[in-house]
């Protein structure tokens, strides 16, 4: 029979999630009039989505998408799939669409921080992301044109430029207080 150990494990925050914690979590508090720590908002998760609309007549697309994504999010993402036929399109019920992956707790700071201090940088001529693009309920959605703003994607191995969606769901009960979250987090929203 064998022993089972139990070990302390002592997480290392990431340099956003130290943030967090430290300057923007008590500046919600202060600004919103939090009595309790937990009632601040947070990222819940973050969902990246990529359109392969022509690997319909070519399947070896969703390949080089598949890889691409993967490099940039750094988990295996999961193919999504034709829910209608739509003939003008050549689409029929089941055919391979596009790629999606959901990052939550480390993947989703690290893909955070990589998104906000090098990706929308590398934008060419950035201006800031857009500040109405909340939901209602406290997410924020944007999209990107080039998945080669990422570093993990290899110039020399890129088929076709593709852009994808981003989801950001945080646990805000309104965009004001979404926006104010992201905002301190760094997220570059245009001047209004």
């Amino acid at each position: 029979m064998a022993k089972t150990q139990t070990k302390s494990k002592t997480r290392i925050l990431t340099k956003i999630q130290e943030k967090y914690q430290k300057e923007v979590a008590p500046v919600l508090m202060k600004e919103f009039g939090y009595t309790n720590v937990m009632q601040v908002p947070r990222i819940s998760k973050i969902t990246v989505n990529m359109g392969v609309g022509e690997a319909v007549s070519n399947p070896k697309v969703m390949e080089a998408a598949l890889r691409d994504l993967t490099a940039i999010t750094g988990q295996k993402p999961l193919v999504t799939k034709a829910k209608k036929a739509i003939s003008t399109f050549k689409l029929r019920v089941g055919m391979e669409i596009g790629a999606m992956t959901t990052l939550r707790r480390d993947m989703m700071w690290n893909f955070l921080e990589r998104l906000i201090t090098i990706g929308l940088p590398r934008v060419r001529d950035f201006r800031g992301i857009p500040r109405k693009s909340f939901d209602g309920h406290g997410n924020y959605s944007m999209g990107l044109k080039e998945q080669i703003i990422f570093p993990e994607v290899n110039y020399e191995e890129i088929d076709k430029i593709r852009g994808m969606n981003i989801t950001i769901n945080t646990t805000a009960k309104s965009d004001q207080e979404a926006f104010r979250l992201l905002e301190l987090m760094g997220m570059p929203f245009r001047k209004a």
